[in-house]
Parts: structure tokens; C-alpha cells; sequence
């Protein structure tokens, strides 16, 4: 761990590079910087477009790319990067290489983990015009696809740097009710990960719904990854006003905006104190660049009221044993969903500065 007092897992998009399947389904040298860089604002003081500043408008494929980014994530006070991991079933995998790179090359020596983007990609994560064109399809097959897809992570999974808890490497699913026979995967890749030296698979399932928690411990996950990104809802809104939201965004295609200064306090909840569940700090979140006038806005999001956030959240972790103590940040550089840590022209590096800060306001507490 690289503060013994709490570990933070920044998940982290690949997706700044070309690959042939976007330039089949976007046009020639797509990544997220194509979104990120025609966003528009759509409201008086609509903070967009977002404009990275040090790390510029950066290519995955470049070692000293990942290399900075490492080191500003370190010496902020963030453990390791959860990489999304794209496995689409016999094989078929998306936007592997930077992962694969980190891995191959053993640099930079910052630790990471894995977090399975297990959903079919369709035009509307991506396309204003929200056709809902199926792109790619997510398969699963049975033993033999779950025996190549646990091979081709070995490496990862044996690697020194590779994220564990309890021992065993982390290793997370995005939609885990959506997976039929995910109770067969887990034991099967536990039986996989013993006969290869290692004590087994810490899993994890991602969720953004806290009545799914049981169900997810039920089919063999170690914890649950509890993001509350919309939980305000129930707190700040009446039955009749969240109908009519939920109206505008699937009958008029309109998303709604909200104050991140009013938000914030919802994000975590007493049930992120217990061992089993892993809770999130969100910095930020603007749909718009891949969503147009459809994506969810948070305005009045700021280092300061993200701090302020960070230590509300540390305390849920404070009294777990400490192998336990993960907050999952989302997200380290999801430009395109306006959810980032990654300094700007706004704000320089104040979101990051604003973690270390309130981490290490924690670890003073601690020592009273």
C-alpha cells in the first residue's frame, strides 16, 4: 500500500488511442479526445469543453505518457489504477494494448488491477444521435472461454505489482447480475488461480443499486464496489419530480443538471462501513461530450467541495482491517464523461491536490 492507512484504486479508461474498430465505427484516429474536443456549452456558465493542461491531449501507445500519469497519481496519494478490461467472449478483446504494454514492459512500477467492462458496446455511449447501432456484443461462454480469458490475464494476475487483497489479486466485474452463470466463472477461475500458485481471486462486483448488494455477495463475490452516483435522488427529489426526469431523458432525450455542492453528501452512506463494501469518490460528472443534450450535467463540481467529499468517505473506512480499507475513485481520466482527476485548464492540479490533502488530513487524525 503506499500510505498504510488507506488504499485508493483510480479506474482508468484506455481508451485514448486509435483502433481499427473505431476507426471503422467513428472515422479514421477516433479516441476520447474526439468527443472531448467538440463538446459545447449548452448553458450559461456550462464549463465545457474540458482542456487538459500538463498531460496534454495524450496517446496511450506513449510510455512516458503512462509514465507521468503514474507518478501524478502517486504522489497524490492513489495506490494503483483499475484499468477497464474489455473481453468480449472467445477471445475478442478491445483496446487492450496500453494494459497489455504496462504489463509487458514492466513499467511504470505503479500497481494495478482489472475491472471487466462486461457489456455490449452500442453508438449511443458514444453517438449524440443515440440510434443504439449494436456495435459489438458481449458473449460468455463456458469453461473453455473462462479457462483463455484467465490465461491471457496470468500474466497480470503473477505480476508483483498487480493489486491484492488478502493475497489474492483483484479482480472486478462491471455488470455482475447481468453475467448468467457467474457463480460457474467465479469458481471456476478460483480453481484456476490455486492450481497456479495463488491463494485465489479477490472478486468484486460493481454496482449502482444498494438493493443489488446481497444478491451480488450471494453468487461468490469477496465485496461489493457501491457507486451512489444517483442516490440524491431519493434524498432531494419528490416521486412526481423523478417521474418527470426520468420523462425528459427517454421521451424529449434530455438529461437533467444538478449541483455537485448539493450532491456530494449522498455519494457515500453508513453501509460503505461495512468490510465487504468498497465505496466511491466521484470528483465530477458531465455526460454532455458523448451524450449532447441527453447526458446528466453536475455544475458547481470543485476541489474544494470534492475534499470535502474525500474526508466524508475516509471515515467509512477508517475502523476495517487495512488490506479491506478501498475507495474506488472514479474516475482517474474519463474526459468524454467529464469525470477526471487529471489537472486542466480550470483547475491546474486541484483535484488531485485536493485528495492528498484530505488523505492526509485523515492520517493525521489517525495519529491522535
Amino acid at each position: 500500500m503506499n500510505n498504510g492507512t488507506v488504499r485508493i484504486l483510480a479506474t482508468y479508461l484506455p481508451q485514448f488511442h486509435p483502433i481499427p474498430e473505431n476507426d471503422e465505427w467513428w472515422g479514421k484516429g477516433f479516441t476520447e479526445w474526439t468527443n472531448v474536443g467538440k463538446a459545447r456549452p449548452l448553458f450559461r456558465g456550462h464549463y465545457q469543453p474540458r482542456v487538459p493542461s500538463e498531460l496534454g491531449y495524450y496517446d496511450l501507445r506513449l510510455p512516458e505518457v503512462r509514465e507521468q500519469q503514474a507518478a501524478l497519481a502517486r504522489e497524490h496519494g492513489i495506490e494503483g489504477f483499475c484499468y477497464w478490461h474489455y473481453w468480449f467472449g472467445n477471445g475478442k478483446r478491445l483496446l487492450e494494448r496500453p494494459f497489455n504494454e504496462v504489463v509487458g514492459s514492466g513499467k511504470p512500477d505503479f500497481p494495478f488491477c482489472l475491472s471487466w467492462a462486461n457489456h455490449s458496446w452500442q453508438d449511443k455511449q458514444f453517438s449524440k444521435e443515440g440510434t443504439e447501432r449494436l456495435l459489438i456484443e458481449q458473449r460468455y461462454g463456458g469453461e473453455e472461454d473462462f479457462r483463455m480469458h484467465f490465461d491471457a490475464l496470468l500474466p497480470a494476475f503473477l505480476d508483483k505489482r498487480y493489486v491484492r487483497v488478502d493475497g489474492k489479486p483483484l479482480f472486478q466485474i462491471y455488470q455482475p447480475l447481468k453475467f448468467p452463470g457467474v457463480e460457474k466463472f467465479i469458481e471456476f477461475w478460483q480453481a484456476l488461480a490455486q492450481q497456479n500458485g495463488m491463494p485465489g481471486i479477490h472478486f468484486v462486483g460493481h454496482t449502482l443499486l444498494e438493493e443489488d448488494t446481497d444478491s451480488i455477495l450471494q453468487k461468490g463475490f469477496d465485496a461489493v464496489n457501491m457507486v451512489r452516483l444517483y442516490h440524491f435522488y431519493k434524498h432531494q427529489y419528490s416521486l412526481p419530480e423523478r417521474a418527470f426526469m426520468k420523462m425528459r431523458r427517454l421521451w424529449l432525450k434530455h438529461g437533467s443538471i444538478f449541483d455537485y455542492e448539493k450532491l456530494w453528501p449522498f455519494f457515500s452512506d453508513l453501509a460503505d462501513r461495512q468490510e465487504n463494501i468498497y465505496p466511491t469518490i466521484i470528483p465530477n460528472w458531465d455526460h454532455s461530450p458523448r451524450s449532447g443534450r441527453r447526458g446528466n450535467i453536475f455544475i458547481n463540481s470543485n476541489p474544494q467541495a470534492f475534499r470535502k467529499h474525500v474526508k466524508q468517505v475516509l471515515q467509512t473506512v477508517r475502523h476495517k482491517k487495512p488490506d479491506h480499507r478501498i475507495i474506488f475513485l472514479k474516475s482517474w481520466n474519463e474526459w468524454a464523461e467529464g469525470n477526471y482527476m487529471e489537472p486542466d485548464l480550470k483547475f491546474g492540479r486541484g483535484y488531485v491536490e485536493a485528495l492528498r490533502d484530505a488523505i492526509r488530513e485523515y492520517q493525521s487524525s489517525l495519529e491522535l
